[in-house]
C-alpha cells in the first residue's frame, strides 16, 4: 500500500451552498422524542445536504450541535444560516480534515477537551465518485473518508460517548451498498479501481462497522446503541461533486437524469438520520425511507444485503481498519458486570407508527 497521497494537497473539492442556503420549513422531529436540552450531538458533514438538515433539525430539539467540517468558510455560513431560523440554536464548529487521520485525532481531543459527554455521534459525511487518490495516510479516498475516518472518530468519542445514559451512534450508508464487492482486503487499496464501486464499498464498509459495533456494544452491556441508516435518494451536492472531481461523465449525467425524477429533498433525505438520532429504535437496525424501490418517503425498518451482514466480513473489516487508523473502539468498551448489564437495547420495541420492513 503506497503512503504517498496521490491528491494534491491543495486539491480538495469544495461543496455547494446549495443546501445550506435551502428554503427551511418547520423542524420535523420524531412524534416520541422529548425536548433535548442539555444534550450534545456532533455531526460531520453537517455544512451541506442530509448533513446540514440533520445538525437543523438536532439543533431545533434543544441539543448542542458540533459541525464537523472540513471548509470553515462553508460551515461557518450553514451555522449562521441555522442561527438566522433557529436564534435559541446553540452550534459549535469543529474544522476536521477526515481524509488526515491526524486532523481526526486533533478534533476529537478538542470535543473531549470541550464536552464530558457526548449523546450522538453522526457519522455522515462522505464523497462520491472521486478519481484515485489516497488519503493523506495512503488508503483509497472513498475507504478513507467516508469509514476509516468514522471508525477512528467513534473509537476516540466512545469514552464520552459512554458517560451518556443514551448514546447513539449513527452511521449513514447508502443504498448503493447492495451493488459493492465484498473483499474488505483490496477497498483500502484496490488493485482494479472503479470510482462508484469504491463508493459502494464503502457504504458496505459502514454498515459491517455499524453492525460489528452493536455485537461488541450488546457483548459488553453497554446502554449504546448503534444504528445505521440512509437518506434514501435525496438532492444533494454528491453527483455534483463527483462530476466536478472527474468521476465518469456518463455515469454521473445518467444518475443525474433519473435523480430529477426520484429524488427527494435532502431536508427529507435527514429524516432517517434525524430517527436513528432520537427516536425509540432498537440498536443494531437499518433505517431508510420506505417507498419507491427505497428512494423516498415515510421513514421505516429495512433488511441489508446479505453482505453487509456477513460477521466474518465485519472482523475481518475492524481488524483492518483497527491496524490502518491505530485506533481500536473496542478498546473503550468495560466488559459487562453480573447482574448490572440492565435491559437488552436490541429489545426494544420500535415505536409505533414505524414501518418494519
Amino acid at each position: 500500500m503506497t503512503t504517498t497521497s496521490r491528491r494534491p494537497a491543495n486539491d480538495r473539492a469544495s461543496n455547494t451552498r446549495r443546501d445550506s442556503r435551502a428554503a427551511h420549513g418547520p423542524a420535523r422531529l420524531p412524534s416520541a422524542a422529548p425536548d433535548q436540552r442539555g444534550k450534545v450531538a456532533v455531526v460531520t458533514g453537517a455544512n451541506a445536504g442530509v448533513g446540514y438538515h440533520t445538525a437543523r433539525l438536532l439543533a431545533a430539539s434543544g441539543m448542542t450541535v458540533i459541525m464537523a467540517c472540513r471548509h470553515s468558510g462553508r460551515m461557518s455560513a450553514a451555522a449562521s444560516t441555522i442561527k438566522a431560523t433557529q436564534p435559541d440554536a446553540i452550534i459549535r464548529q469543529l474544522r476536521v480534515d477526515l481524509g488526515n487521520l491526524g486532523s481526526v485525532r486533533a478534533a476529537a481531543g478538542q470535543v473531549l477537551d470541550d464536552h464530558g459527554r457526548i449523546d450522538v455521534l453522526v457519522n455522515n459525511a462522505g464523497l462520491m465518485g472521486v478519481p484515485r487518490w489516497d488519503t493523506f495516510d495512503g488508503v483509497e479516498m472513498h475507504f478513507g473518508v467516508n469509514h476509516l475516518a468514522h471508525f477512528a472518530l467513534t473509537g476516540l468519542l466512545l469514552p464520552a460517548l459512554l458517560t451518556a445514559p443514551d448514546p447513539r451512534i449513527v452511521t449513514v450508508s447508502s443504498t448503493a451498498h447492495r451493488v459493492a464487492r465484498l473483499d474488505p482486503h483490496d477497498w483500502p487499496d484496490p488493485k482494479v479501481y472503479r470510482p462508484y464501486q469504491a463508493y459502494a464499498a464503502s457504504k458496505l464498509a459502514n454498515l459491517l462497522f455499524s453492525y460489528e459495533l452493536h455485537r461488541l456494544l450488546l457483548a459488553s452491556g453497554c446502554p449504546a446503541r448503534s444504528i445505521a441508516c440512509h437518506p434514501g435518494w435525496s438532492d444533494t451536492q454528491l453527483l455534483d461533486s463527483a462530476r466536478r472531481r472527474g468521476g465518469r461523465p456518463a455515469v454521473a449525467q445518467g444518475l443525474r437524469i433519473l435523480a430529477m425524477v426520484v429524488a427527494q429533498p435532502a431536508a427529507q433525505g435527514a429524516q432517517p438520520t434525524l430517527a436513528a438520532s432520537l427516536a425509540d429504535v432498537p440498536s443494531g437496525v437499518f433505517l431508510g425511507p420506505s417507498r419507491w424501490l427505497r428512494t423516498r418517503g415515510p421513514v421505516g425498518v429495512e433488511q441489508s444485503s446479505d453482505a453487509s451482514r456477513d460477521e466474518r466480513a465485519a472482523r475481518q473489516l475492524w481488524d483492518t481498519s483497527a491496524e490502518l487508523s491505530g485506533i481500536d473502539p473496542s478498546n473503550a468498551l468495560r466488559p459487562p458486570r453480573l447482574g448490572s448489564a440492565g435491559p437488552d437495547p436490541a429489545e426494544r420495541p420500535v415505536d409505533e407508527g414505524w414501518s418494519v420492513r
